[in-house]
């Protein structure tokens, strides 16, 4: 019981050690850390769009919140270490920023969202579907979905292959979250029965 306790703890301070760091690197273009132990202490790596705004000057920004983690969350020996997003359109998290920024900018949430839907596409993504929710227009609350290719929404694959990411936009009219999943690239399996449905198709004209 008293391990199970033990993991619970670690578990809710890795989450909140997350939502920390995520307001604080917002503008870097924030995607998503990694929280290794080691014999040194304790090791936390910051994906981000922008790196350069998550070290600062000299490294100032990273050493100015490596002793704020610290202290709020009694890390023993904590480092921070940055590293840039191979491609943000392929990142949940980011397009899911980008578009809520584009959002409080003014910007229309369709033209918005259709657009990040044809740059996913382009970036060799298999799938994305982007879900936009909240005052979008006069005075009720809607909802709208943006979705091309494939994309899983439950079993295996939905929780292990789709990249999730979601964000907040604050609008004049109200707030405005912004859900976005993206599905990089076909499982090994998936492939395999598209390729099978061709063959079938071409079976049948033949």
């Amino acid at each position: 019981m008293a391990i199970e306790k033990h993991f619970v703890k670690e578990g809710i301070r890795e989450a909140e050690i997350e939502e920390f760091l995520k307001e604080k690197f917002d503008k870097a273009g924030y995607s998503h850390i990694e929280i290794q132990r080691t014999p040194l202490g304790t090791r936390i790596i910051v994906y981000a769009d922008r790196p350069g705004l998550v070290i600062g000057k000299y490294g100032s920004r990273v050493k100015e919140i490596t002793d704020e983690v610290q202290k709020r969350f009694e890390l023993e020996n904590p480092m921070l270490d940055v590293k840039e997003i191979e491609n943000p359109l392929l990142d949940a998290q980011v397009v899911a920023s980008k578009i809520t920024k584009a959002l409080e900018r003014g910007a229309f949430y369709k033209k918005v969202a259709n657009w990040y839907v044809s740059e996913v596409m382009k970036a060799g993504a298999a799938g994305i579907e982007i879900r936009v929710a909240g005052k979008l227009g006069g005075e009720r609350s809607r909802f709208q979905k943006f979705r091309k290719g494939y994309i899983k929404h439950s079993g295996h694959y939905a929780d292990t292959v789709v990249d999730k990411g979601k964000a907040f936009a604050i609008t004049k009219p109200g707030v405005v979250g912004v859900q976005v999943k993206i599905l990089r690239e076909l499982p090994e399996i998936t492939r395999i029965k598209e390729v099978e449905k061709v063959e079938d198709k071409g079976n049948e004209k033949a």
